[in-house]
């Protein structure tokens, strides 16, 4: 239908420009005619997007369909505004068939405001104005009869109400600015509700270009410039297991870093504690990004000790802020006759460090990377705002009432059961092909956040694409016998997602030769790479997870070979048993931190082997006298179960020796050879 493709073109077009609204920030709608299939009659409809959708990836089914005359008949049985979150229940008496989506809270603002198409939006510029101590003056002076300024108002149906006033009563007028919040535009056609969107976020955004002064955030505080870009990186990786520990003191939370050009501004000059105290104001950003962030308050060449010593000061006060600010609420919710929600935590979702960057934090990595991009938002707002007048977010009270609203507690409640991993960050080695690939995918299947590391870059990439986009998965190359590139890769999984929870020690190759014809070469580079490869990156994850203080797990691909005297492969068996009893030895080091350290033994994954492939298959069929293609088959056939060992057979095997399970045994070595009776363990 034209109307409902005419709305999904424009709010993708909106969406898709972050100077317009942030992700799933918003809401358009369209109201149009269409039969219906019982009466066979024509009824008049609203399609507007629904409950938790993003403008952007918009499509017909985020949309919720709603009768208009059912909706516009809602002012009648309206209680007051004491009483409009029990207005959102009615939404659902007036759904048009299937009715799509779940209505938002602010669908009222759409279907009442007498326009065929309307916008609301969070631009940037839009809400410095909504947050300007003197927005109402300045809305007028920008926009003269065209724009209509709205004081601040819980979204909801009152504020539908008084939008659907404002249309009537201000016939000039293409929108409004929504105190504390955003902008709302309409037209009769969904070309004009766009331009006049437009015209609104370009307006504001040239009145400040004009109008407002140099450096609203003050002078550069000395000692707080960006350090340059690989110091502020590596002591980004230096402070990040430490603040994500921190960060998930209540519930354990995954990590975004940015050091964007805006964080670094804002956090090196001489108004950003002021402000940052101030906190954000659109609701969408401190739903986001808490009320405020925590901010260390050293120079940006303090020491990494330092530092930590200050985070963790830093972090105690937040958090008696924070319970503070949440008894505070609540009072005053109960002294008007509501229970609030019991409260969600008192950890920082934003952490800014100055000359390094912003840590942002969520249930997950997208959670963690969009609150990052609100609190930019929300920097641009304070600039745009200061710039022009002085930034006044809404009140503490009004933040409460907003946060832990029982409607947004009623939203949060309706999420999917979180997977058995989430929360988790994985470090797979080798992990381009084989056992790894196979790991690593299972591993994001059941909610993790992977890093994929091998030898290959571009392969590594190529296999994290494979598992999604850069929230699930993302590729590095390491050369596991090499210390720098196996602690670049440790710091690569950190700045990507905040930590490390698991480590899967699975790089490995063979050469099937008999000790005589074994060289030094041979013996050195399995060593090399599989115990000593294992060694290295277990050290340097380690360090990361005690730092973290959250435990962690330490998976080693070992094999049958490990425990299993086989013919001609002395370098390769042996170097298992090295890998073997690392586990042994390391599970009883780390248990005390809380870290697990356990192995697998495969045996004969023919299938996807990265070894198998190399010449390894050829040289073992070889060996046992079978055609290289029949030596899969040949292996299963001398096992208990006659089955043919998988790579995913083992990936299913670490998937469980990581879950909570499993969380009272470290030390074990689980065999996954279809069963070998030589290679039992005693």
């Amino acid at each position: 239908m034209t109307v409902v493709h005419d709305l999904i073109s424009r709010s993708n077009r909106l969406g898709a420009n972050p100077r317009n609204t942030n992700y799933a920030g918003g809401n358009t709608s369209a109201k149009g005619t269409e039969t219906d299939p019982v009466t066979g009659e024509n009824v008049d409809l609203l399609w507007v997007k629904g409950s938790g959708g993003d403008l952007g990836t918009l499509t017909e089914k985020g949309l919720a369909v709603l009768r208009l005359d059912r909706v516009r008949a809602l002012p009648d049985v309206y209680p007051g505004v004491e009483r409009e979150d029990e207005m959102v229940a009615a939404f659902d008496y007036c759904l048009h068939g299937k009715g799509g989506a779940a209505p938002s809270i602010d669908t009222a603002m759409h279907a009442l405001v007498d326009a065929a198409h309307v916008d609301h939006l969070h631009p940037d510029s839009g809400i410095a104005f909504a947050t300007a101590a003197d927005g109402e003056r300045l809305t007028k002076d920008a926009f003269g009869d065209k724009v209509v300024w709205v004081p601040w108002r819980r979204p909801g149906f009152q504020l539908g109400l008084d939008i659907a006033a404002i249309k009537r009563d201000n016939p000039l007028a293409i929108g409004c600015i929504l105190g504390g919040h955003g902008i709302t535009a309409w037209g009769d056609t969904s070309e004009e509700a766009e331009a006049n969107s437009l015209w609104i976020i370009e307006t504001a955004a040239k009145y400040i270009a004009e109008h407002g002064r140099e450096e609203p955030f003050g002078a550069v505080i000395d000692g707080y410039q960006p350090l340059p870009e690989a110091e502020r990186r590596a002591k980004a990786a230096a402070l990040a297991p430490v603040l994500r520990g921190l960060a998930s003191s209540d519930h354990p939370v995954v990590g975004h870093f940015t050091d964007s050009e805006a964080v670094l501004d804002f956090a090196s000059r001489a108004e950003h504690p002021r402000l940052a105290a101030l906190g954000t104001s659109c609701p969408d950003h401190f739903l986001r990004t808490k009320v405020k962030p925590l901010v260390l308050d050293l120079p940006a060449d303090a020491s990494i000790e330092d530092s930590i010593e200050r985070l963790r000061s830093l972090h105690e006060e937040y958090r008696a802020d924070y319970t503070g600010y949440y008894e505070r609420g609540a009072a005053a919710a109960r002294a008007r006759g509501e229970e609030p929600p019991a409260m969600r935590g008192a950890d920082p979702a934003i952490v800014l460090i100055p000359g390094v960057g912003m840590f942002s934090y969520g249930a997950d990595k997208q959670t963690a990377r969009v609150a990052g991009e609100f609190y930019v938002n929300a920097i641009n707002v304070m600039r745009g705002a200061e710039a022009i007048s002085s930034y006044a977010p809404i009140d503490e009270a009004e933040k409460f009432r907003i946060e832990y609203w029982a409607l947004e507690e009623a939203k949060l409640q309706r999420r999917p059961k979180p997977k058995p991993l989430a929360t988790r960050i994985a470090l797979v080695t080798g992990a381009a092909s084989g056992i790894g690939l196979a790991t690593a995918k299972r591993l994001a299947a059941e909610g993790a956040c992977v890093v994929i590391a091998d030898l290959d870059e571009a392969k590594a990439s190529a296999a994290a694409a494979e598992l999604g986009s850069s929230d699930v998965a993302v590729g590095v190359q390491a050369d596991v016998t090499d210390e720098r590139q196996v602690q670049a890769a440790v710091d690569a999984a950190v700045l990507a997602f905040g930590g490390v929870d698991i480590v899967v020690n699975n790089a490995g190759l063979s050469l099937s030769k008999s000790l005589l014809e074994t060289t030094v070469a041979d013996w050195d580079l399995q060593h090399n790479v599989m115990a000593k490869g294992s060694f290295l990156v277990s050290r340097a994850a380690a360090k990361v997870m005690i730092e973290q203080g959250i435990g962690g797990d330490i998976v080693y691909i070992s094999s049958k070979n490990s425990v299993f005297a086989g013919p001609n492969n002395i370098a390769y068996s042996a170097t298992k048993a090295d890998q073997a009893h690392q586990v042994r030895l390391l599970a009883a080091e780390l248990g005390e931190h809380g870290i697990k350290v356990n192995g697998i033994n495969p045996d004969g994954v023919v299938r996807g082997s990265g070894i198998f492939a190399g010449g390894w298959g050829a040289k073992r069929a070889a060996v046992y006298g079978v055609p290289e293609e029949k030596l899969g088959e040949y292996y299963a056939q001398r096992t208990l179960l006659k089955r043919e060992v998988l790579p995913e057979n083992v990936a299913n095997a670490v998937f469980v020796l990581c879950t909570g399970d499993l969380d009272h045994t470290t030390g074990l070595h689980i065999p996954v050879d279809a069963g070998v009776a030589a290679a039992f363990l005693r």
